[in-house]
């Protein structure tokens, strides 16, 4: 059963920013857009598993720091090589200072 945890604070994000969440032994990304909206997605790229909250940030866009592969973080959908397999993303809502998303075990 899929459950809301914390993942950070809305004021741990600068707009259009990445932060790194582990919980239960799994890595999330989370996002800030520049439309003030949260988004997340598994926090390693699909490609050779580097670490996305390494990454650059740009509008809608994540640039992984390891090949540049790109990914739109609202989607997950794979933007540019060497990716080509998409990331899964994760139900957010902001609850009060709190962002939180919603995982399975």
């Amino acid at each position: 059963m899929a459950e809301w945890i914390r993942a950070c604070g809305v004021d741990d994000i600068d707009t259009e920013d990445v932060v790194r969440f582990d919980h239960a032994g799994r890595t999330f990304a989370i996002y800030r857009s520049p439309d003030d909206r949260f988004y997340a997605t598994d926090g390693l790229c699909t490609h050779e598993l580097a670490h996305l909250a390494d990454g650059f940030v740009m509008d809608s866009i994540i640039e992984c720091p390891k090949h540049n592969g790109r990914f739109d973080y609202r989607t997950g959908a794979a933007k540019g090589a060497p990716v080509c397999v998409n990331l899964k993303t994760y139900p957010v809502r902001v609850d009060g200072d709190q962002v939180l998303i919603e995982v399975s075990p």
